[in-house]
């Protein structure tokens, strides 16, 4: 973190979270809590977000411990260079192949529901494009970005559910419980995955002003990203209702047909819906890429990411195109998302389990005395108090 020296605030991190968790699966998410739980979608919803907010919280709480490094470096402290190297390499694999799927997914929805005569990888490669050219910036223009598109996604969504909810019926959402414990359980798995882009938390961490608020931070951006992944899902199923969910590919999307401004001012918002969730998947492929070059930059100790931005960008492309339609490509998010959770949650949480049983890290993360300037001074030594004549 040597061209970023703690310049990211509390606030700026929680957007980062938000915008990164906000992305490609808020089409289909309706469709998978619907297919779990029948009415009781917004109760597999809710639990999802309490599981990825543990999650989050735990690899938070692992980073607060070495406030100065990212997980690709003090795993080498905890668990030895090449074990620490191998659960590395996952995790690159990992993000890279979810980049990959985000890209496919935004280029499906494309060709389906606006430019029905593009090639599907020509909308693949423009938005693999753009955020690896975005990806070649520092870390605080990495934060900025989010910053900036932040109230472009967040507010407009929360008009259009707003709006949506004049056509609910309360009947659609009863029995709260839902029908099935075990396809309750499956989803509520399928819907925390939607949030693993959160684990880019632990490359912002060391370059927070103040490590000590990350876990506030944290917080806010599971608790903010998952209220409107619920409010979604509630919107959707009080509209269709769930046996007309289950029969949406996007449901979301078909939510934002039918809903109208005020006065038919509008009568669909879906092309302005597609508009905020471009920018959304565009914040979350900019964050994947982004950790995964980091990560690799940081595995061959390498001073500069910006040499993996675009050499990246040929695999990714080809893992991208690899599925055959959308039943396979949905297929291979669910199962890669299951996987991801291994590398996400237990993997953060035995490291954490070893920081704690070898006491390692552990140190003050107020940095209230070690502040530097925004030149990237030193701190300054404390002096011994003396009398002065």
């Amino acid at each position: 973190m040597k061209d970023n020296p703690r310049q990211i605030t509390e606030i700026q991190a929680a957007i980062i979270v938000i915008s990164t968790i906000i992305g490609v699966g808020v089409l289909p998410l309706p469709l998978f809590a619907s297919r779990a739980g029948g009415t009781g979608g917004p109760m597999v919803t809710a639990v999802a977000v309490v599981t990825a907010l543990v999650s989050l919280l735990l690899i938070t709480k692992l980073g607060q411990r070495f406030p100065k490094q990212t997980i690709v470096q003090y795993s080498e402290e905890l668990i030895g260079k090449w074990p620490a190297r191998l659960g590395t390499v996952c995790i690159i694999v990992f993000f890279g192949v979810l980049t990959a799927m985000t890209a496919r997914e935004f280029g499906e929805v494309v060709i389906t529901s606006v430019l029905k005569k593009t090639p599907l990888d020509v909308t693949v490669i423009v938005m693999l494009l753009l955020a690896a050219l975005s990806t070649r910036n520092s870390l605080a223009t990495f934060a900025y970005i989010h910053q900036f598109y932040f109230p472009l996604i967040l507010f407009p969504a929360m008009v259009i559910i707003a709006l949506s909810l004049k056509n609910a019926n309360l009947l659609y959402l009863q029995p709260v419980w839902g029908e099935s414990t075990a396809g309750m359980l499956h989803g509520i798995l399928i819907i925390a995955a939607l949030f693993q882009g959160s684990f880019v938390m632990t490359l912002v961490i060391p370059a927070m002003r103040s490590p000590g608020k990350a876990m506030r931070a944290s917080f806010w951006g599971i608790a903010i990203s998952g209220g409107l992944y619920l409010l979604i899902v509630i919107a959707t199923l009080a509209v269709f209702g769930p046996e007309e969910t289950n029969k949406l590919l996007w449901p979301t999307l078909e939510l934002a047909k039918v809903t109208s401004l005020p006065a038919n001012i509008l009568e669909r918002l879906d092309a302005a819906f597609l508009a905020i969730w471009v920018t959304a998947v565009f914040t979350t492929l900019l964050s994947a890429h982004y950790f995964t070059i980091h990560a690799l930059s940081q595995l061959f100790r390498l001073n500069d990411h910006k040499l993996f931005s675009m050499m990246l960008l040929p695999y990714v492309f080809v893992m991208a195109m690899y599925p055959k339609n959308v039943l396979q490509m949905y297929e291979i998010i669910s199962m890669v998302g299951r996987i991801g959770l291994v590398l996400t949650f237990v993997y953060p949480l035995f490291l954490l389990l070893v920081a704690i049983f070898r006491k390692k890290g552990g140190g003050k993360t107020d940095d209230r005395n070690r502040t530097t300037d925004r030149k990237g001074a030193e701190p300054t030594p404390s002096v011994s108090s003396q009398p002065v004549k």
